[in-house]
């Protein structure tokens, strides 16, 4: 059977993930750690680079699969000529080691299955060593053992376990492998059935806490379980996407790996979480942030490894031939040094938002907001490579001044409201803020192509301008932004979906990285809050609706799209991707018919007939 991104659902315990095919076979998992070495890596070369397969004879893609309501459970179904059988999949919160459990029910009748568990250490590269252990088997290569419990006999043949088994209606089989690095003490696991338990109880608990109540209730849950899915919880970090080097196109080389806590991509993260109640989340990541800032702050990085390392060496997997040819595959990522100037921004933001919803700030919070606020200080004035990560040459990206501005506004609400001690340093800030803001205005907007562009001087659009408003920098009825939200949708667009920005120019990658790459999901999200933002709301409606119909069957979205061959491109499930439904949906569902922007800044607003920064002062 051929894989395509989109036939992947996902597992995970907020540790790890792993990824399941429609036809029964996890293609992907990493142990113990999302950032760790997978185990199975099929998802990138074939069955030889690791993979656990568990369906019936004969069969490939099942009859149908869905998540247990408001969880992570996946159950996948069966229908043969003799029966029907349901395969649950899950991973288990909380527990003492990460573990995948996989149960299968009978249904209906009598039904023949197979399994072949062939895990590949170090990313397909190593083929363990089999043996049995007090009862159970074991693979073992390295430091890292798998323990596999199941009452299916199994037979050890070139590294791999194969086995098969009837299943009867009422009839109930299980496998549980559990991971343990060698000579590390051993805690038991729990059953298959309180496994299943466990996960279905916490994965239910958190999602009664939402606040969302709108027409599009399943949708922004199912979004909500994965942006939870997708945070580290031994540390509060909060992921990018749970795979690597799924490519932006096909046969392309645009493939890179988001197993990491980009600063920016959380914060995204965290708006769809605080505007739908989910508080705690914020605190831990704003706790996790100072934990690895605080005591190295000359060396802040735009990313982390999940745990708050700084060393995210980027280098290739040559042995893997790469999902559907395409290569290289990377792990790390060299993007982790490059300078983007935005994110400072973005992180003052966040913080902002997190205390204007009822966070606490944290002991150290000041400092951590100083260190912040020094950088955008320091360089704001400098060219960078953008939020994009552009492999080129630096510019002065508009996106990156943006939340120059941002940074420097937040610092400035902050200090009027709670340190009336500081007069000089709030005026010193409120004369940054303008000359930000003026700059911005003189320089961003380009007046023979009427938009605000990627980059000062450039007429090339990019979607991040779309975010102008979100922000608060000026209104969705400045004449501006309605004109660079027109031209985004006429000349940025790819069958009605969002590029992230035109990628060639007269045979010229501007980002410095060859090949194309698909429409861009989050960006899509954002021109349906800018086609709302000014008074196109059906648009903005249809927009939406169309993006929901592109999840795949069980509510995932991954970073990209490819409109003319209708499938996903890029890493899965992506965080962006999914905040921005979430936070679409809460603005589409908010009885508006405004801009859902913060209130403009006084210094972009424009007067009707005047020029450019008109009223900048």
């Amino acid at each position: 059977m051929t894989r395509q991104i989109q036939d992947y659902a996902l597992i995970g315990d907020l540790r790890t993930a792993a990824l399941v095919s429609k036809d029964g076979a996890i293609d992907w998992l990493s142990l113990p750690r999302f950032d760790s070495p997978a185990v199975c890596a099929a998802l990138l070369g074939d069955a030889g680079h690791g993979q656990w397969t568990l369906a019936p004879f004969g069969r490939q893609r099942c009859s149908r699969r869905r998540y247990r309501t408001n969880t992570l459970v996946l159950e996948t179904e069966w229908t043969t000529p003799d029966g029907m059988v349901r395969v649950t999949d899950l991973m288990v919160p909380g527990s003492p080691a990460p573990m995948v459990v996989r149960i299968v029910d009978g249904l209906v009748g009598t039904v023949a299955m197979r399994t072949r568990i062939a895990p590949r250490m170090g990313y397909g590269k190593n083929i363990p060593t089999l043996y049995s252990a007090r009862g159970q088997l074991v693979a073992a290569s390295g430091e890292d053992e798998l323990w596999l419990e199941s009452s299916v006999h199994l037979s050890p043949a070139d590294g791999s376990w194969t086995g098969a088994f009837i299943v009867n209606a009422g009839e109930r089989v299980s496998f549980t492998l559990t991971y343990a690095a060698v000579g590390e003490a051993r805690e038991p696991a729990p059953s298959a059935g309180s496994a299943l338990t466990m996960t279905t109880v916490f994965w239910t608990d958190w999602a009664s806490r939402s606040t969302y109540s709108g027409p599009w209730d399943s949708e922004v849950m199912q979004s909500l379980i994965i942006l939870k899915a997708l945070t580290y919880a031994p540390t509060g970090s909060i992921l990018a996407a749970a795979t690597t080097s799924l490519p932006e196109r096909i046969g392309g080389s645009r493939n890179w790996d988001y197993r990491y806590s980009w600063l920016r991509d959380a914060t995204f993260t965290l708006q769809a979480l605080l505007a739908t109640g989910y508080l705690r989340e914020a605190e831990e990541w704003r706790d996790w942030l100072l934990r690895t800032i605080i005591d190295s702050p000359s060396g802040l990085q735009i990313m982390y490894a999940v745990d708050g390392a700084g060393d995210l060496h980027e280098e290739t997997l040559d042995w893997l031939p790469g999902h559907a040819g395409s290569t290289p595959v990377r792990v790390g990522n060299g993007a982790a040094t490059q300078q983007q100037n935005d994110v400072w921004g973005e992180v003052l933001d966040i913080l902002a938002t997190a205390r204007d919803a009822g966070v606490p700030d944290a002991n150290d919070q000041e400092m951590l907001e100083r260190i912040l606020l020094d950088q955008i200080e320091s360089h704001w004035q400098d060219p960078d490579h953008g939020l994009w990560e552009v492999r080129g040459p630096r510019r002065h990206f508009l996106h990156s001044k943006l939340l120059a501005w941002v940074g420097v506004d937040r610092t400035v609400r902050t200090l009027a409201q709670h340190s009336a001690q500081e007069p000089q340093q709030l005026g010193r800030l409120r004369a940054l803020r303008r000359t930000i803001a003026r700059e911005i205005s003189d320089r961003g907007y380009h007046a023979a192509h009427p938009a605000f562009t990627q980059s000062y001087g450039s007429p090339r659009l990019d979607a991040a301008a779309l975010l102008l408003p979100r922000y608060g920098l000026l209104q969705w009825t400045d004449p501006r932004m309605v004109a660079t939200v027109e031209a985004i949708q006429r000349d940025l667009t790819d069958h009605g979906l969002v590029l992230r920005y035109a990628v060639s120019d007269d045979g010229h990658n501007v980002d410095g990285v060859p090949g194309s790459e698909g429409t861009f999901l989050a960006a899509s999200f954002w021109l349906a809050d800018a086609l709302h933002g000014i008074g196109r709301g059906n648009e903005a409606t249809e927009l939406f609706e169309r993006l929901l119909s592109l999840r795949n069957d069980v509510g995932l979205l991954s970073e990209e799209y490819d409109p003319r061959a209708g499938c996903h491109l890029g890493n899965t499930p992506q965080a962006l991707s999914h905040a921005g439904l979430v936070t679409t949906a809460v603005t589409l569902t908010a009885a508006s018919s405004s801009a859902s922007s913060s209130p403009a800044a006084p210094e972009l607003q424009s007067e009707p007939g005047r020029g450019m920064g008109s009223n900048v002062a």
